[in-house]
């Protein structure tokens, strides 16, 4: 499949998908009347998920909070510039809702729900389109599931009257964010003696407790969003293939683009242009494209060095599909083959990676997929060949690494929850990437892909991207579409 025929396959699979859950579903629910009020509306609503699942992701937090809680999730905020806003995760997640300063509360003994909306600013609206506000009442429920749509004015006094408010101790997923990167953004702020962190929970809990509320920052509410995002439902699998395909169409893009001469941003570029096309929101995390010795660095991010003939690289990027990413990382050599060195070492990973694919399953402890896969290896080390005694000890180390069943993914590229302490459950999607460091030589060799448990095995969400290292060669005969793209001279 050519990429112009790939682009058509999956805008014709996205609009059909858009078209039946939403126009279809509508114009039955809703009527001609309000329909066409949502059109007016359309370009403020992303409809990743039906009501129906909006409404039971709501019951379901209720079920598992027990009565008499509010939960308190804060839209994100927008920083002022001409910036594409995108919602924080876990509000997105119970709302569907891509409103900035917008707030959701969810009374767990009655299980209502009510969406706190700024009001309508015409001004801005002409300025820049439609946005859902206040005014938008009927439309919102419809859409949304919520019982109740309100003016922000409106929170302090229904929190008041209810008197107490959960609220999620879990960092506010942004644009490219998950728990990690504002882990790591943590750490940065701790040594800075001009600047201090504050969280989303942190700034609720400042601001409703002096509303004379109590206000409950234990761990309840974040473990409940954890669990339920964990596990992926059938309309967030939806998502998660498209953002695997074009995860795996802008590889290989890259792959077919990769000459000497060119830089490592210009793979990257090759893979946005990809997402972008495809309908993405941007990038589900930054760029990996790692050439030479810039591989050993696992989360290498400049992509600033110019490739050169005999060099490798290592490529990690995935897009952002309706708050959903994707995770892969594939290897290939600059010259279109590879080297002796990395048929052995890469080749040797890309059968690691082949026999941990066979061995998941759902009701398997993560680590007995590790320990099954790890003696099936052992034979496959004895006999593979090793020009270096240290490969060899590298290959052996594999065998007892933990992390080749990596994170979870979803809506963050490290996403909610831990899969290891429990059976692995149909829905549960991570990273599967077996990795193999040799510190003598600084080599870092990897394989990627972004897996779904299913009823009897897994379904790989990137499977489309070339595994195999003849494949690799063979695809990197054809031409990318960065030949098509002028380059100035400067």
């Amino acid at each position: 499949m050519t990429f112009h025929e790939f682009v058509i396959s999956q805008n014709g699979y996205h609009t059909a998908l858009r078209r039946a859950s939403s126009v279809g579903l509508l114009r039955s629910v809703l009527g001609i009347s309000v329909m066409t009020n949502l059109e007016k509306r359309a370009p403020y609503f992303r409809n990743s998920y039906s009501p129906e699942n909006l409404v039971r992701r709501r019951s379901d937090v209720c079920n598992r909070l027990g009565t008499g809680q509010l939960v308190l999730l804060a839209g994100n905020t927008s920083s002022g510039a001409f910036d594409y806003f995108r919602q924080f995760n876990d509000f997105y997640y119970m709302t569907g809702i891509e409103v900035p300063h917008a707030y959701f509360s969810l009374d767990t003994t009655s299980c209502t729900s009510t969406l706190y909306l700024p009001a309508l600013d015409a001004k801005m609206e002409r300025s820049e389109g439609a946005m859902l506000s206040v005014e938008d009442e009927e439309v919102v429920k419809q859409l949304t599931g919520v019982t109740h749509v309100k003016a922000r004015e409106c929170l302090r006094n229904d929190l008041q009257l209810h008197g107490t408010a959960a609220v999620s101790t879990l960092y506010g997923e942004g644009a490219q964010v998950c728990q990690d990167v504002v882990r790591h953004q943590i750490h940065s702020y701790a040594d800075d003696p001009l600047r201090e962190f504050t969280s989303t929970a942190q700034v609720l809990e400042q601001v409703v407790t002096q509303w004379g509320i109590d206000v409950d920052t234990s761990s309840l509410v974040a473990d409940v969003l954890t669990s339920m995002r964990s596990i992926k439902d059938e309309e967030e699998q939806t998502w998660m293939r498209i953002a695997g395909n074009l995860t795996a169409e802008a590889v290989i893009q890259a792959m077919c683009s990769t000459k000497a001469g060119i830089r490592e941003s210009d793979l990257a570029a090759v893979a946005s242009l990809v997402f972008s096309v495809n309908g993405a929101l941007g990038p589900g995390y930054r760029a990996i494209v790692a050439a030479g010795e810039n591989i050993w660095n696992a989360h290498y991010f400049r992509n600033n060095k110019t490739l050169l003939a005999g060099e490798h690289v290592l490529m990690d990027f995935a897009p952002d599909v309706h708050y959903y990413t994707s995770d892969i990382g594939r290897l290939w050599p600059v010259n279109g083959k590879y080297d002796d060195l990395h048929r052995e070492l890469y080749g040797y990973i890309v059968e690691y990676h082949k026999v941990l694919k066979r061995h998941i399953k759902p009701g398997l402890m993560p680590a007995l997929v590790m320990e099954n896969a790890a003696e099936e290896m052992k034979a496959l080390i004895d006999r593979w060949y090793w020009s270096d005694e240290s490969f060899k000890e590298g290959a052996i180390r594999t065998l007892s690494f933990k992390g080749h069943l990596s994170h979870m993914v979803g809506m963050a590229v490290h996403d909610f929850g831990d899969y290891h302490d429990g059976p692995l459950q149909p829905g549960c999607v991570f990273a599967l990437d077996p990795q193999m460091w040799i510190p003598s030589h600084r080599l870092y060799i990897r394989v990627e892909d972004t897996v779904c448990v299913t009823e009897d095995g897994i379904e790989n969400f990137t499977e489309r991207c070339p595994l195999e290292l003849d494949d690799v060669e063979e695809m990197m005969t054809s031409s990318g579409i960065l030949e098509h793209c002028p380059k100035l001279k400067y």
